[in-house]
Order: C-alpha cells, then structure tokens, then sequence
C-alpha cells in the first residue's frame, strides 16, 4: 500500500496526515503522539477513527499540524485520519459515518463586534 494524503480541519486548524501500512504508530509534528498530547482525552479523540473501524494497528501515521488550539488540533487529525481510512478501504465508510467522524464541524469564532468588547458582550449599561 502506498501512502494516503489527506486533509483535515477544525476552527483555525489544518491537520495533513500521510497514512501507510504498519504497526500503528502515530507521530505529530515529529514527535510521538502520546508527547505532542499528553492528556488522555485528545489521545482518544485522535484515536477514536481506529477504534471505531476496527484498523487500531494496521496503519502509520505522519501528521503535521498547525493553527488553532489543543481541541482543534486533535479533532484536524480525528478528521483526517477518517478520510484516510475511507480512501484505504470503502467498507469503514458506513461506519465512520455512523458515527459522525466524516463531517467537518464548521463552527468558527463568531467575530468581535465594534462598540462591544467581545462579539455578543456589551458594556455596562446605565440608565441614570
């Protein structure tokens, strides 16, 4: 199996992953996984496509990430790692999409609003 190229995104976030076949090791940014997110909730999360497709040590991932936050960044890759999963075979589609790990969660930060200090907070109002 040759490498699979895919993109993933979240909020200010690009994931692009490079999947090949091997023992399931997943590194980001050059670094292993577990380093680049130590807390378990977002190992889950990037591993939740494998889980959920039953492919948990059949494929190596090379990940680079930029942008956005923690959260963003994870659920990019979570993204990602789905598509590749797709293109690799199309039977985990049905089930990858079961389960909402093929659709792009197009949630943005709304934008600040002049004469407020954030986008939907006002200033103090006073009436007399």
């Amino acid at each position: 199996m040759e490498n699979i190229h895919t993109v993933g995104r979240r909020k200010k976030s690009v994931a692009r992953i490079y999947m090949s076949s091997g023992k399931g090791e997943i590194v980001i940014n050059k670094k292993d996984y577990k380093d680049y997110f130590p807390i378990i909730t977002y190992q889950k999360v990037i591993n939740e496509a494998f889980i959920i497709s039953e492919n948990a040590e059949k494929y190596d991932i090379k990940a680079t990430v930029h942008g956005g936050g923690v959260t963003g960044q994870a659920e990019a890759i979570r993204l990602a790692i789905a598509r590749a999963l797709v293109d690799a075979d199309e039977e985990n589609r049905d089930v990858l999409k079961k389960n909402g790990l093929l659709e792009r969660d197009s949630r943005m930060v709304e934008r600040k609003k002049p004469g407020q200090p954030k986008a939907r907070k006002n200033f103090q109002f006073r009436k007399r």
